[in-house]
């Protein structure tokens, strides 16, 4: 189920734009490109080419995930941007809040995975033919058995966060795809959200750093 949280007309978050590129703080419940299904069409994709008809997806966040999201305005910059997400020279930084017990202050989760195909787009951990995956965290505050994490992916697979905090034991509030019903029932989006990224300009080659402020 996909839960839209942002009425269809609203406009986009520009965090960041220059003549190459722009960043948007993409709002949860919202997919980054359109799915098959007409009411699935509304997406940061659809949105930003009523707005720039050039805009160009570089990456994705998944539709529940809320935060930074780079698009590009020329083929010349969605390539060296693509190139940067592939070969991991850029830095990403999420916050989620997670109900359990953290095991450490800090830590990562190393466990390959791969995409549970009888029910997909669901990912799963496979030690024999998943692609290897990491997270580094941060556990930031706690209330109860309430965590609030900074989570650092150094590979991007898919639902990677997710499938790694439900194998820490502490599943992300508000996650209708790994959640136990009492975890999902705790927040009525899921509280994981893309709060900076880092990269390098694909024309100057300078550093940039957009981030996007924390909406729970």
């Amino acid at each position: 189920m996909i839960r839209n949280l942002l009425p269809a007309d609203a406009d986009l978050v520009i965090l960041f734009e220059d003549d190459h590129l722009f960043v948007v703080d993409k709002p949860a419940g919202l997919l980054s490109v359109p799915g098959r299904l007409p009411q699935h069409q509304d997406s940061i994709q659809l949105r930003a080419a009523r707005r720039f008809p050039q805009a160009l997806v570089v990456h994705r966040l998944d539709c529940a995930t809320s935060g930074v999201m780079v698009l590009a305005k020329t083929k010349e910059a969605q390539s060296e941007l693509s190139r940067q997400f592939r070969d991991r020279e850029t830095a990403k930084e999420y916050i989620a809040v997670t109900f359990g017990n953290c095991p450490a202050r800090t830590g990562e989760v190393d466990l390959p995975l791969i995409v549970d195909w009888p029910n997909r787009p669901l990912q799963k951990i496979c030690f024999e033919h998943g692609k290897p995956s990491l997270t580094r965290y941060e556990l930031l505050d706690r209330d109860g058995q309430r965590n609030r994490l900074r989570l650092i992916p150094v590979t991007g697979r898919s639902h990677q966060l997710r499938v790694h905090m439900l194998a820490l034991g502490m599943p992300i509030l508000g996650d209708e795809f790994y959640a136990p019903p009492e975890v999902l029932a705790l927040s009525p989006r899921l509280l994981l959200h893309a709060a900076t990224l880092e990269f390098r300009h694909p024309v100057s080659g300078h550093g940039v750093k957009v981030s996007s402020a924390v909406p729970f």
